[in-house]
């Protein structure tokens, strides 16, 4: 027998795979308990407290419905009142799905689902490496797979942090090798995989997550990417956050035609950026230019060369917010 869905559901976190993810299981619960429900979905600042008595108003016609509300935190107060009120006594053939970034704007919003008993599925962006090798862990097993620690630390440093994009390569993985996954596997279909894997341990380096930068450089390096492009990533790490910190404030679309970048790069710099001073970037830039003269043709062993920088960056960093 189906259990039945939950009828208060609040999505909490801004991690669109897993976002978008809890919605379609809300979805697929309430279909699955009737095939015929009805399921709308709305934009909070659109919304209207009229459009919501509607919706969870008792039907003459019985039947599921589920009704989805995105971005909570923009709902307008009189919105906020009619769900909280509903919330309190929620009808048991409708479920109500709201999703919060859980950031400080709409906190009461999200504060009062939860003390209305509703069921919260976290949905955060992964803050450290050792959660999205969990992340690549589980997801292999939710698809009928099996890997250890090693397999997944070798797709991260082949794949990215993206989630989307490790989610699609695991997927792909599983249905490719019937589930058994591990560190050989990933090599075999990731290598010559440079330029992610490279600019893996660039964004970790620059925003000073040294294990997570030794991390994806082992691995980086165990599945056979060359040294020099990790070497050319850094430096290029190291240039784009000075170049998006020396063209001062701003919209990453306003400043991308002036920086001949893409807004998801100037983006990425501008995060990357909090906490460095010029000072500090001078350091690292001098340091990257090091890393590329030892790796290509100046050390003996380029692998040790590139940990000096990883280090050398941090320590710029480090040094910049003293």
């Amino acid at each position: 027998m189906t259990a039945a869905p939950a009828s208060i559901v609040l999505v909490s976190g801004d991690e669109e795979l897993l976002v978008t993810r809890a919605v379609a299981q809300a979805v697929e619960a309430a279909r699955a308990s009737d095939p015929g429900a009805d399921v709308r979905e709305y934009e909070a600042g659109s919304l209207s407290p009229g459009e919501v008595a509607e919706m969870v108003s008792p039907s003459l016609f019985g039947g599921r419905r589920l009704l989805v509300v995105w971005s909570g935190q923009d709902a307008k107060k009189e919105l906020v009142a009619a769900l909280l009120a509903y919330a309190k006594h929620p009808d048991p053939d409708v479920t109500l799905v709201v999703t919060h970034p859980g950031a400080a704007k709409g906190k009461a919003f999200a504060d009062g689902l939860r003390a209305a008993g509703a069921t919260v599925v976290p949905a955060a962006k992964l803050k450290g490496h050792r959660e999205r090798v969990s992340f690549v862990r589980d997801e292999i097993r939710r698809l009928g797979g099996r890997c250890a620690d090693d397999a997944a630390e070798a797709l991260l440093a082949a794949v990215g942090n993206d989630l989307r994009e490790l989610a699609a390569a695991c997927s792909q993985l599983v249905a490719d090798t019937g589930g058994r996954i591990d560190a050989e596997t990933v090599a075999r279909y990731y290598r010559g995989r440079a330029e992610v894997s490279g600019f893996t341990v660039a964004d970790a380096a620059m925003v000073g997550d040294v294990p997570g930068a030794l991390e994806a450089l082992r691995w980086a390096l165990h599945v056979g990417v060359d040294p020099v492009p990790i070497a050319d990533a850094i430096a290029d790490g190291v240039r784009t956050v000075a170049r998006v910190a020396s063209a001062g404030r701003g919209s990453a679309y306003q400043l991308a035609s002036s920086l001949g970048m893409p807004a998801w790069k100037i983006e990425r710099a501008q995060r990357q950026g909090r906490g460095w001073s010029p000072e500090g970037l001078v350091d690292a830039m001098r340091a990257a230019a090091v890393c590329n003269a030892e790796v290509k043709g100046g050390s003996d062993d380029r692998g040790y060369a590139l940990e000096r920088a990883i280090f050398a960056v941090a320590a710029a960093r480090a040094g910049a917010r003293r």
